[in-house]
């Protein structure tokens, strides 16, 4: 049950990735990217009012509960995504989510620690064929990561939490850009190991998705400058790109509330590296909707493969 409820988003999470994709080429994504999150609360909202309505028993609170899904919000929904975009802009797409591939190992070491996790041989031998592969189809030649970087960094101007950036630079013998996205991967982690610790207390995956989402938002309306302009931005935007961004928000809001209802079921650290999967569903996606702009090679296909041996694996165990 638990991977069958883990794969449906890690297919939302994967549509997701050529929606904005293609969204991203007509709105700013700073503006698309605060649209999505708004309607990552609207949608949730609206679903855990019709929930709380039609199932026919109260709401029990759990104050850790709640509070574990709140710092969810902080570490994933609002921190994780701004080290993750900040990398982008300084690394480019391909590099950026080849450290992000780091996010399970970083959630099975926090998952050992802090949840007492174990898991089997096998499970972990297939977890790693699984980061192997993702590596593989996420590896870019250094040549190809210049030319990126220099496109995305035009593109994004992620501003608010100034100090994050300083902090990246306090080290001199590592690229701030890889700092930034090890630390963005560390930041997600966290964010799996509180929604897990939530979910196992409180099975309310809704309600988790909502209360992260809010935190998120709440926090990106304090923290980010450009929700200054946010409104008068919007008038003129693209109408197109903003009904893109809105169906972002909505498959976003539902991959991470099936990502949340997954850990119920299974380890923490088994649904976050079915959900973490997505190049195998985006590669192919983008080769016969965006006309291979990805450029699927052979190793694109064999590091694909690899992650579905290591994923049939983990299912059949």
């Amino acid at each position: 049950m638990g991977e069958f409820i883990a794969i449906c988003a890690l297919i939302m999470f994967s549509v997701n990735v050529i929606i904005t994709k293609v969204a991203s080429t007509r709105l700013d994504l700073n503006t698309g990217f605060l649209i999505s999150i708004a309607v990552n609360v609207l949608f949730s909202g609206f679903v855990l009012i019709t929930l709380l309505l039609t199932r026919g028993q109260p709401l029990q609170f759990h104050a850790l509960g709640f509070f574990m899904f709140v710092l969810s919000g902080l570490f994933a929904s609002y921190l994780g995504r701004y080290l993750y975009f900040d990398s982008i802009a300084k690394l480019g797409p391909a590099k950026a989510s080849t450290f992000m591939v780091s996010n399970p190992l970083f959630t099975v070491v926090f998952s050992w620690l802090f949840l007492n996790e174990r898991l089997q041989a096998l499970e972990l031998a297939a977890m790693l064929v699984v980061l192997v592969g993702l590596f593989v189809v996420s590896y870019v030649p250094a040549a190809n990561r210049k030319s990126e970087s220099r496109e995305l960094g035009s593109r994004i101007s992620w501003k608010g939490l100034n100090g994050l950036s300083r902090l990246s630079r306090l080290s001199g013998l590592a690229n701030p850009g890889v700092m930034l996205a090890l630390m963005g991967s560390i930041s997600y982690a966290l964010g799996n190991i509180t929604r897990g610790s939530a979910i196992l207390d409180w099975n309310e995956p809704v309600l988790g998705g909502f209360l992260g989402a809010l935190t998120g938002l709440v926090l990106q309306l304090l923290l980010n400058k450009k929700t200054r302009s946010f409104l008068s931005d919007l008038r003129v935007a693209d109408k197109r790109g903003i009904w893109l961004y809105a169906i972002s928000g909505v498959l976003t809001i539902s991959a991470q509330v099936g990502h949340i209802a997954a850990m119920h079921y299974i380890p923490v650290s088994i649904a976050t590296m079915i959900t973490n999967s997505q190049p195998l569903l985006v590669i192919p996606l983008s080769y016969f909707l965006l006309k291979n702009q990805e450029g699927i090679n052979l190793r694109t296909i064999c590091g694909s493969l690899l992650v579905l041996v290591g994923i049939g694996t983990i299912t059949l165990v």
